[in-house]
C-alpha cells in the first residue's frame, strides 16, 4: 500500500489538467486506517484520490483571499446574467432614441442612370422613337408629420417608461446576484467549518486509536476495543474526505457565479466573528414593516409599474392612428438626357423653292432657310434647364384597413390589463416572500439556539464519557456513540449558525434590497 501511494499513484495523476494540485505528499495516516479497516482495494483508492484532488486548499500556492465585497463587485462586473441585463438595458435606450429621432423631418436623397433602347418617347419631341438613349436623373425630397393626434409623443413617452424599468431590472439583477453571491459564500464559509471539525474528529479518533493500541499491547484492553476504534476512524475519514470534497465543489459553484476562471485560486475569507454580525432584532420587525418598506425600493415592483405606465401610452399612441393624419411634403430634382439636342456654331443662310403659284405656274415661290450643327445639351445646362421643385400637404384619412388598427387598439388594451396583472401578480408574491422569510429566520434562529443546547449537551455528555472510557468504566461502542453524537451536534450548529445568518440577511434584504457580511 506504501509503495502504491508514494511511488505508482503520483505518476499516474493529470496534473497538467489540473494546475491547483501543487503538493503530492503522502496519503494522511489516519486514511491509511480507513482503507485497512474498510478491507477494500477499490474504496482505499477512491478515497486516495479524494484527497489527493480534493486536499487542503490552504496547500495551494499562490492563495489570494476573497471577502465578500470583493467577490461581489467582481460579479457585479463579470457575471454574464448582469452582463445580459445591461444590453437589455442599452436595448431600451437605444429604442427610446429611435422614437425620439423619429418625430424630426425626414431627407432623403436619390440618383438613378438608365440606358434604353428600341422604341422609346423621345426626350426631344416627346414621341416613340426607334432610338438608344441614357438619362440620368437626381432628387431631393423631405417630410414631416404635422398631426398624428400625439402618435410619436405617446411612443416616445412609452419607450422613456421602458428605460426606466430596464434600469429597475438591471438593478434587481445587481441585487439578486448580492444574495447569490452572499448565499455561495456562506455556503463555503460553512464546508470549510465541517472540514475542520472533520478533521479534529480525526484526529481525536487517532489519539485514541494509538492510545488503544499501547493498551492493547499490554493487555488492559481487549483487541476488539481497537478494531471499534480503527472501524471509527476509518468513517471519520470518509467523512472528512465528503466535507472537502463539498468544500471544492462550493467554491467552484463561486467561480461560475463570478465568470471566474476555475484555475484561479479562490480562497475566502473568514469574518472576524461570524456569530457577531450584525443583524436586525427579529422580535422588533414586523413583516408588514418589512414589506411596506420593501413596496419601495424592491426593484421588480416598480419596473412592473413602469411597464404598466408604458402600455398606457402605447394605448393612447394606438387610438391615435385610427384618425386622419396631416403631414408636408417637399422636394427637388432635376434630370439629363444625351438626346436633348442643341444648335451651336455660325448659322448658314440661303433660299429654298418651295413652289409655283397656282395661278401663274411660272412664277417660283421662295423663302429663306438657315442651317446650324446640332449637339447635346451640355450636362450642366440640363440639370440648370430641368431644375423643378415641389411642395404639399397630404391628409391621410383611414377608412378601411383590415380592421389592422382597431385590432392594434385591442391588442394594446389587453396588454395594459396584463402588466397591471402583472404588477399584482409580482406584489403579492413579494408580501408572500417577506412574510415567508419573516417565519423562516425566526425558525432558523430557534434551531440554532437548540443546536447551542445540543452541542452543549453533548460536550457535557462527551466530557463524562472519555473520563469513564479512560478508566475502563465504558465500552468501545458506546464511547464511539457518544462521540459520534457530540460530533453530529457540532456540525449541526455550525450548518444552524450560517442557515440563521443567511436567512435573516436574506429579511435584511427585503427591507434594505442590500446585504453585507
Amino acid at each position: 500500500m506504501m509503495f502504491c501511494l508514494k511511488f505508482v499513484w503520483p505518476c499516474a495523476t493529470p496534473t497538467k489538467k489540473l494546475p491547483f494540485i501543487k503538493n503530492w505528499g503522502m496519503a494522511s495516516y489516519q486514511l491509511i486506517y480507513f482503507c485497512q479497516a474498510m478491507n477494500k482495494k477499490s474504496l482505499a483508492i477512491a478515497s486516495i484520490l479524494a484527497l489527493l484532488l480534493f486536499g487542503n486548499p490552504r496547500n495551494v500556492a499562490a492563495q489570494d483571499n476573497w471577502t465578500y465585497q470583493r467577490a461581489l463587485d467582481y460579479a457585479l462586473s463579470h457575471n454574464l446574467t448582469v452582463q445580459q441585463s445591461v444590453l437589455q438595458k442599452r436595448l431600451a435606450e437605444l429604442t427610446l432614441k429611435q422614437n425620439q429621432m423619429a418625430r424630426l423631418p425626414t431627407l432623403n436623397g436619390g440618383a438613378s442612370g438608365e440606358y434604353r433602347f428600341g422604341r422609346n418617347i423621345s426626350f426631344e419631341s416627346n414621341t416613340y422613337v426607334n432610338t438608344a438613349n441614357f438619362s440620368s436623373g437626381v432628387s431631393l425630397n423631405t417630410g414631416v408629420d404635422l398631426f398624428g393626434w400625439f402618435q410619436k409623443q405617446n411612443t416616445v413617452a412609452a419607450s422613456k417608461y421602458q428605460v426606466y424599468a430596464s434600469n429597475f431590472l438591471l438593478e434587481r439583477a445587481r441585487n439578486d446576484m448580492g444574495v447569490n453571491v452572499a448565499n455561495a459564500f456562506l455556503q463555503i464559509l460553512l464546508a470549510n467549518e465541517q472540514v475542520k471539525i472533520s478533521k479534529s474528529q480525526v484526529d481525536l479518533s487517532m489519539a485514541q486509536l494509538e492510545n488503544t493500541k499501547k493498551l492493547v499491547a499490554a493487555g488492559s484492553v481487549p483487541e476488539s476495543n481497537q478494531a471499534d476504534l480503527e472501524a471509527q476512524l476509518a468513517r471519520d475519514s470518509s467523512t472528512l474526505v465528503a466535507a472537502q470534497n463539498t468544500s471544492i465543489v462550493n467554491v467552484l459553484q463561486m467561480k461560475a457565479l463570478l465568470n471566474l476562471d476555475f484555475a484561479v485560486p479562490f480562497v475566502v475569507e473568514l469574518p472576524e466573528n461570524i456569530e457577531r454580525i450584525p443583524v436586525l432584532n427579529l422580535w422588533e420587525t414586523a413583516p408588514e414593516m418589512v414589506y411596506s418598506a420593501a413596496l419601495a425600493t424592491y426593484p421588480q415592483y416598480r419596473a412592473d409599474s413602469m411597464y404598466v405606465k408604458a402600455a398606457n401610452k402605447s394605448l393612447a399612441s394606438a387610438r391615435g392612428a385610427m384618425y386622419p393624419n396631416l403631414s408636408l411634403s417637399a422636394g427637388i430634382n432635376t434630370s439629363y438626357a444625351n438626346t436633348i439636342k442643341e444648335g451651336f456654331g455660325p448659322i448658314t443662310t440661303g433660299t429654298q423653292t418651295i413652289g409655283y403659284l397656282k395661278n401663274d405656274p411660272t412664277s417660283l415661290v421662295e423663302t429663306a432657310s438657315f442651317s446650324q450643327d446640332r449637339r447635346t445639351v451640355p450636362f450642366g445646362d440640363q440639370l440648370s434647364n430641368n431644375f423643378g421643385q415641389n411642395v404639399g400637404l397630404t391628409l391621410g384619412i383611414p377608412i378601411f384597413n383590415g380592421w389592422r388598427a382597431r385590432g392594434n387598439v385591442e391588442r394594446a388594451k389587453i396588454d395594459v390589463q396584463d402588466r397591471q396583472l402583472t404588477l399584482d401578480i409580482n406584489r403579492q408574491k413579494l408580501r408572500q416572500d417577506v412574510y415567508t422569510a419573516h417565519a423562516n429566520a425566526v425558525g432558523a434562529f430557534q434551531k440554532y439556539q437548540a443546536a447551542i443546547t445540543t452541542e452543549r449537551a453533548s460536550q457535557k455528555a462527551y466530557d463524562f464519557a472519555t473520563k469513564r472510557f479512560n478508566v475502563g468504566l465504558m465500552n468501545t461502542v458506546e464511547y464511539i456513540t457518544t462521540q459520534t453524537n457530540l460530533f453530529k451536534a457540532q456540525i449541526d450548529k455550525v450548518s444552524a449558525l450560517y442557515d440563521y445568518i443567511f436567512k435573516i440577511k436574506l429579511l435584511e434584504f427585503y427591507r434594505d434590497q442590500r446585504i453585507t457580511l
